[in-house]
Parts: C-alpha cells; sequence; structure tokens
C-alpha cells in the first residue's frame, strides 16, 4: 500500500501550515531560480569569451563580460542570503506552529492515551521528530527549486553548445531516476528504525533519572548501563545504516555522470563531431556542473523521506481521539447529590472490569471514605468523577444529570483533587498554589490558602518566602511539604468537591498530622471523597464504602461497620493489631 505522507505528499500535508506565510515562500523560490539563473548563465558565457573573445582576440568583449560577471556574483549572493534568511524564518515558524499544535493536542488527549504511550517516545514527537519534518521540507524546497532549475539551465546551455553531445542527458537521466528511487525505498526504513531509537534512548534516559534512588539502592547500576549500552548500539546500527545508504547515492550518481562525460570525450577524440573550443568547454563545463544537481537531486527523494516519515508520526498524533466535551450545561456547583448507578469500568489495557455494577449515592455535604485492599477499585471511582476515564457502561450523576453532559472545565472547576503522588511544577511556592489561575487570587488569597494548609510552618523559614524556587516537581521539598503545597493550591480554589487518593499514606507521623488538620479544615461544608489506607483517618467519615474486587461489599459508618463483623472490621483489626 503507498504511503500517503511519501515523497512531494509531504509537502502538501504541510502547506496548511506554509500558506499563512506564503509571501516569504515566494521571494524564496524567486531568490533561488535566481541563483540557479546566474550558475547557467555564468557557463554559458564561456563559450563566446573563448570563441569571440580570445580566439579573435576582441579584448572589448572580455572588458565588458568581466564587467557583467561580476555582476552575476554579487546577484547570485544575493539571491541566495535572501533564500536561506525567507526559508529559515519560514521554517522556524512552521516548527513553532506544529509544536504548539502538538502540545495543545496532548494537554485535551484522554488520560487513557498518555498512559498507553512512553513520555520518551511523545517527547521525541515534539522535539525531534518537527524538527526533521522542518528542516527536510525546507532542504527538500531548496533542492527541489534550485537544483531542478540549474539542471534545466545546464541542460539548456548544452544544447545551447552542442545539441549532439548535449544529447548524452537522455541517457543519464533514465538511470539516475531508476538509483533515486531504489536508495530511497531502503533509506526509508532505516530512518523509521532510528526514530523509534531516538524515543527508545529518551524513555531510558528519563526512567533512569526519575529511578536513580531505586536504580543506586538496588544496585541496578550494571543493569541499566547493560540495558542502556543495548538499545544505543541498536540505534548506532540504524544510524549506519542511513550512513550507508544516503553515502553510496553520491559516489553512484558520480560514477554514472563520469561515465556521461568519458562518453562526450570519446566523441570529441574521434573526431566524429565539427566542434569549437568554446562549445567544447560549455557543454564539458555543463556537464562537470551536472553532478552537483544530480547528486543533490539524489538526496532530495532522501530528504523528502526524513519528512514523510517525521509526518507520518505527526499526523498520526494528531489524529489521535481527544478527550470527549459535548456537554453544554454549565455546572455552578454541588446542589443535592453525586450518584454512581449501575457503573462498570474496565481499563483499555485490562481484560477485566475493575468495577461491577457499582451503585452508591453521596450527599452534599457528605464526607464519605472509600476503603479495600490494593487494587479494588477505589482509586478508579475517583478518577471516574473528573472525567480522566470515561464509562461505557452506567451512568454518573450529579444533582441528577449525567457529568457527561457538562462541560468538561466547569466539572472539574468543582473539584479539588489530592493525590498520594502530588505533582509540583518547576516554578515558585506561589506559581504552584495559584497554578492554573495566577490571575484569579492575590498575594495575600495564596499566603492565607497556605497558612489554612499548615504550609506556612515551613515557608515562614526558607529565605524567600513562597517565592522561593522548589525545582522540577519540587523536589527540594518533602513529602508533607508538597502534600500540603497541593492541599492549598485545592484550598485557594475553594471547590465544592474533594477527592483525596491516600493522601497520607506515605506521610511520617508528624506531617500526617499537620496534612490531616488541613484537611479537616478543607472538609467543612464540602462534599468529599476520601480514599485511605490507614483506617484511623477515615473513622469520622459519615459513610465508609468498602469496594471488593471492584464491587461495593460493605456500606455504613465506622461503628456500623465493625459491629457487622465483616471484611471492614477484619481489616480494621488488622490494623489496630500491627
Amino acid at each position: 500500500m503507498k504511503n500517503k505522507y511519501s515523497s512531494l505528499n509531504t509537502i502538501k500535508q504541510l502547506w496548511p501550515f506554509i500558506s499563512p506565510n506564503k509571501k516569504a515562500l515566494i521571494v524564496a523560490i524567486i531568490a533561488l531560480l535566481l541563483n540557479a539563473a546566474t550558475d547557467a548563465t555564468l557557463i554559458s558565457l564561456t563559450k563566446p569569451l573563448l570563441d569571440n573573445g580570445l580566439m579573435d582576440k576582441n579584448y572589448d568583449i572580455l572588458v565588458l563580460f568581466s564587467i557583467g560577471i561580476i555582476g552575476l556574483i554579487a546577484l547570485r549572493g544575493l539571491s541566495n542570503f535572501c533564500s536561506t534568511y525567507c526559508l529559515s524564518w519560514l521554517s522556524g515558524k512552521v516548527v513553532t506552529k506544529f509544536r504548539q499544535l502538538i502540545f495543545n493536542h496532548l494537554i485535551k488527549s484522554p488520560t487513557s492515551f498518555l498512559n498507553k504511550n512512553p513520555i520518551g517516545e511523545l517527547v521525541t514527537v515534539i522535539t525531534y521528530n518537527t524538527q526533521l519534518l522542518s528542516k527536510a521540507s525546507s532542504d527538500a524546497l531548496i533542492i527541489l527549486v534550485r537544483e531542478i532549475a540549474y539542471a534545466i539551465g545546464l541542460g539548456i546551455v548544452m544544447f545551447y553548445g552542442n545539441w549532439k553531445l548535449a544529447s548524452v542527458l537522455i541517457i543519464v537521466v533514465p538511470v539516475v531516476i531508476f538509483i533515486v528511487q531504489f536508495i530511497a525505498k531502503k533509506f526509508r526504513h532505516a530512518l523509521i528504525s532510528m526514530q523509534k531509537g531516538i524515543g527508545t534512548i529518551t524513555t531510558a534516559a528519563d526512567e533512569m533519572m526519575k529511578g536513580h534512588k531505586e536504580i543506586l539502592v538496588y544496585n541496578a547500576q550494571k543493569y541499566e548501563k547493560e540495558n542502556f549500552y543495548t538499545i544505543n548500539k541498536i540505534f548506532r546500527q540504524g544510524l549506519l545504516k542511513i550512513v550507508l545508504v544516503s553515502g553510496l547515492s553520491s559516489p553512484i550518481i558520480q560514477l554514472v555522470a563520469t561515465t556521461a562525460l568519458g562518453l562526450i570525450l570519446f566523441l570529441v577524440a574521434n573526431q566524429t563531431l565539427d566542434i569549437t573550443p568554446g562549445s567544447f568547454t560549455v557543454v564539458f563545463s555543463s556537464m562537470v556542473a551536472m553532478m552537483r544537481p544530480l547528486r543533490e537531486l539524489t538526496s532530495v527523494h532522501l530528504e523528502l523521506q526524513k519528512g514523510s516519515v517525521a509526518c507520518e508520526s505527526l499526523f498520526a498524533l494528531l489524529n489521535t481521539p481527544l478527550e470527549e466535551d459535548n456537554g453544554k450545561i454549565e455546572l455552578k456547583g454541588l446542589e443535592y447529590d453525586i450518584v454512581f448507578h449501575h457503573v462498570t469500568y474496565t481499563y483499555p489495557t485490562n481484560s477485566s472490569p475493575s468495577l461491577k455494577n457499582i451503585s452508591f449515592t453521596i450527599k452534599q455535604g457528605e464526607t464519605v471514605a472509600l476503603v479495600g485492599r490494593s487494587g479494588a477499585g477505589k482509586s478508579t471511582i475517583a478518577s471516574l468523577l473528573p472525567r480522566f476515564y470515561d464509562i461505557l457502561k452506567g451512568e454518573i450523576l450529579i444533582d441528577s444529570i449525567d457529568i457527561k453532559q457538562y462541560t468538561l472545565r466547569s466539572l472539574r472547576d468543582q473539584i479539588g483533587y489530592v493525590s498520594q503522588q502530588v505533582h509540583l511544577f518547576n516554578g515558585t511556592i506561589a506559581d504552584n498554589i495559584a497554578y492554573g489561575a495566577k490571575n484569579r487570587y492575590t498575594r495575600q488569597d495564596i499566603i492565607e490558602a497556605a497558612k489554612q494548609a499548615n504550609a506556612m510552618e515551613f515557608i515562614d523559614k526558607l529565605e524567600n518566602g513562597i517565592d522561593t524556587e522548589i525545582g522540577d516537581n519540587g523536589i527540594l521539598l518533602s513529602g508533607g511539604q508538597r502534600q500540603r503545597i497541593a492541599i492549598a493550591r485545592v484550598l485557594l480554589r475553594n471547590n465544592p468537591i474533594l477527592i483525596f487518593d491516600e493522601a497520607t499514606s506515605a506521610l511520617d507521623n508528624e506531617s500526617e498530622r499537620l496534612v490531616q488538620q488541613a484537611i479537616e479544615r478543607l472538609q467543612k461544608n464540602r462534599t468529599s471523597i476520601v480514599i485511605a489506607h490507614r483506617l484511623s483517618t477515615i473513622e469520622k467519615a459519615d459513610r465508609i464504602l468498602v469496594i471488593d474486587g471492584g464491587q461495593l461489599v460493605e456500606d455504613g459508618t465506622h461503628q456500623s461497620l465493625l459491629s457487622q463483623n465483616g471484611l471492614y472490621a477484619s481489616m480494621y483489626q488488622l490494623q489496630f493489631n500491627s
């Protein structure tokens, strides 16, 4: 099956990104044509210079031509500058627009898509593939316009010099086209392998840096080094294939062109042609000069293959489905209740459902805890409410309306989410507390939220206070400090619905106490869903739902569940005894 992103279709796919700046493209094309025309004209001047100038000793022509040559060289330099600048400006615009488009698409992609695709490969698409596509396309355009025009110009000059000698081109051109097509097929396969290799290297490096402590504590340095060596070796072999394929093209084309030159010399040597020194020189020089466009036109197919492979990966990503956001209703708050009605959910990567026909109701202002063994489905419930994943069976209702009928933005504006794995962004503490809504809150609002979250207890000890830079993902902060910033972030927004997913499970006793105080302060007059491993932290909940195997098996208060002597009672007894 023919690849729809191959050959010149790559440029067609890029046209919507180029067309808004087509004036720069037109200027670049005109400059490239002028550049090619001046090169061909300079060679054509050798015939009159030799035959009419030197042979006839007409020195007036020589003076006139010397002035003309200076002018042509100046025009050549100016046209080269204009084409280079315009194409660089244009390709920069295309890369910027493409990267922004890919970034915007990934932001709107469903969580399941990001879970399935390695981060390293997605980063490679944003950084490497966009640059490769732009460079390949701009380089291809330069070669296509300038070198084709130059080759045509040289062909005209050769026929102007001597049409019989120039007819050698009829033999050369088909051979060159065949070689180009053959090499391009080999090059494409090697290029696809290389791009996959870059993604694998990026992923491996990312995992090494993020899991550096685990590598050290498990003494896995040798394993990681050997694994990366294998990945690196495979990439190097793929790169060598590309060098081999592209490196063979030029010598083969030059051999074909040199054979044509030899044939020209053979015809002249056998005196089968009546030819003047000027005509011979212009034909021979044009044939030598023809090696450059022939060589470059071989590489243009390789550049287009680079562009087509990059284009394929970019448009494949852009064609992936976005989050469904077809709701029309603006959710302004929670008035009555949240209802899970016969909800069944299966993750895309799993064969068995994580939730099975589960139903329950959470009233406005109620604090409901979800408990159960690991993998029971608690976090799945927490992920379904803000629509990180969409269910296919059952309904989730807020105030008797299916959450899919609300706009995603208004739905998520009502939900504050604090998980065990808090993600903080590279910036200041203030930036992270007011993340996504910096212009809506004053500095005093941020400080007040930090106080309510018990975060000012450690922020005041920092030299720059809330203006302290916290590093990549808050690496300069402890776990408890990170959690309190996350809680301050939710406090600032005053969301009516709160979700706490194992928010204190990884903290020491003192940090847990401070975080738990902040959570209890945050829960006042709000509807809360609390997922907890430590059952002592949810004893005060209005209701406790016990989840097991994706099903709701128990529902009640702490005391009522203990009296039932069921799964909750056994879990509580186990923790109490330990």
